[in-house]
């Protein structure tokens, strides 16, 4: 029934200034619109609705992954940006916080401004 439907992420965000840049400037997630409920922005093949909420309660998991070819080269980039990569002691991630699955995948944590917990993730 939704199988042909656009699909449209969902994040909240109680710092829309800050999210706002995050998402645009860190990111480089395109700026499609804003109004006073939320910030719209575009990747290559969905959207991310920040909505602006009166409290996050950041989940325990990645919430956003992203889909890279090189994630070496992505995570530099991040670092570069100011983006901190999350370290987990129930697996080991590699000096850059990157972990290899055992189907050999790779990912990598990090949080936006309300501690949403995103992923960049390089399939094999």
């Amino acid at each position: 029934m939704l199988g042909s439907a656009t699909v449209t992420a969902l994040v909240g965000t109680m710092k829309p200034e800050i999210a706002k840049t995050f998402y645009g400037d860190t990111l480089g997630l395109k700026f499609i619109s804003e109004d006073n409920y939320a910030m719209v922005f575009e990747g290559k093949n969905a959207r991310v609705r920040v909505s602006r909420v009166p409290g996050v309660t950041p989940a325990a998991y990645a919430v956003l992954a992203f889909q890279v070819d090189d994630i070496e080269k992505t995570v530099d980039g991040l670092t570069a940006k100011g983006v901190v990569f999350a370290r987990f002691g129930f697996f080991v991630q590699d000096a850059k916080g990157i972990w290899t699955a055992p189907d050999g995948a790779k990912v990598a944590w990090f949080h936006d401004p309300d501690l949403n917990m995103l992923s960049v993730v390089q399939h094999v």
